[in-house]
């Protein structure tokens, strides 16, 4: 079933299902990992905040969580250009953060949170985003947790949004024109 959010049409891409067994797979990832630890999550916003509560709920250790808000998009297109709209609220100092990220395509906006984030001393990085488009990446930054890797195409639903729109949707769709 195609949808329709704002002037653009979009198909079915990743189901609810496939998400679910994404996230699983990653959570048990970071419990492994980060088993006797107490990590700092730092999802993303807007975008990650529905992988994020997905994310945290499916694993099976503590953790803190806090939020930062960076920003590059216009419509579909990135800008190159990161605006810091909420920014490091917590003390990372010494503490082992976990950036939580919806999908990472240029590596433009990771890589400026990643440059913030090390100025303030934390003990270890790590990245996990659910979805890599490893065709657009223009950074040579690691990313540790990866979901599942896809095309260039342009994305909706599960908290991508095309102009605002669009992010509520279960299913991930990817633009059909």
């Amino acid at each position: 079933m195609t949808i329709q959010v704002l002037d653009k049409q979009f198909k079915p891409y990743i189901t609810e299902k496939e998400i679910g067994e994404i996230v699983k797979g990653l959570a048990d990832r970071l419990s492994a990992d980060y088993k006797g630890r107490f990590p700092l999550m730092m999802p993303i916003l807007n975008g990650t905040i529905f992988f994020a509560a997905d994310l945290l709920r499916a694993m099976s250790i503590d953790s803190e969580v806090s939020f930062v808000k960076m920003s590059s998009y216009a419509g579909t297109q990135s800008t190159g250009q990161v605006k810091e709209l909420i920014g490091f609220s917590e003390n990372v100092s010494g503490r082992d953060v976990v950036l939580v990220e919806d999908v990472i395509e240029t590596g433009i906006s990771m890589d400026y949170t990643l440059k913030r984030l090390w100025e303030l001393k934390p003990a270890s990085v790590k990245i996990c985003t659910l979805v890599f488009k490893p065709n657009m990446f223009q950074k040579d930054f690691k990313i540790d947790y990866i979901g599942r890797e896809i095309g260039d195409d342009f994305i909706v639903g599960y908290g991508f949004d095309y102009n605002g729109h669009g992010r509520t949707y279960k299913d991930i769709y990817v633009l059909s024109e």
